[in-house]
């Protein structure tokens, strides 16, 4: 049996994948070269203190995964739009499916923390980390 906690995090990653272009993995290492489609990576957070709900008891958790999305392109403005033009997709993809297929009660993005990383040798990646909140309910912490 699945736990809740990875019913959620497998709602948001399928959400992911379900976008043309950019490649999307789970919890990996980050890369030196980015595809030139971009590259998301899901990390799977922290579910924090769950809100305790008595009879029945049911634990409330307002879990913050973090959707890490990458470009690397020679050009600052190329590098720019595409980053924005990821960042507008995945917003897009979860205003679409709010409940990522009934795994989450709600899913709610926070605001991108955008970075830049300097290679020597190679094209600038940019990056945005995006904290997403996923809102789901369980009987017990460990399921």
């Amino acid at each position: 049996m699945i736990s809740t906690r990875e019913q959620a995090l497998m709602g948001l990653f399928l959400c992911l994948q379900g976008l043309t272009g950019p490649t999307v993995k789970r919890n990996e290492p980050l890369p030196t070269k980015v595809p030139e489609a971009g590259l998301i990576i899901l990390r799977d957070g922290d579910p924090g203190e769950p809100e305790v709900i008595l009879s029945p008891t049911r634990y409330v958790y307002q879990h913050q995964a973090e959707v890490e999305v990458l470009v690397q392109q020679a050009d600052q403005a190329e590098r720019d739009a595409a980053l924005d033009t990821l960042l507008v997709a995945v917003g897009a993809a979860l205003s679409a499916d709010a409940t990522l297929g009934g795994k989450v009660d709600i899913v709610r993005p926070g605001s991108p923390e955008l970075q830049q990383e300097t290679i020597e040798g190679a094209p600038t990646i940019k990056a945005a980390i995006i904290p997403v909140f996923l809102e789901y309910t369980t009987l017990n912490p460990l399921q």
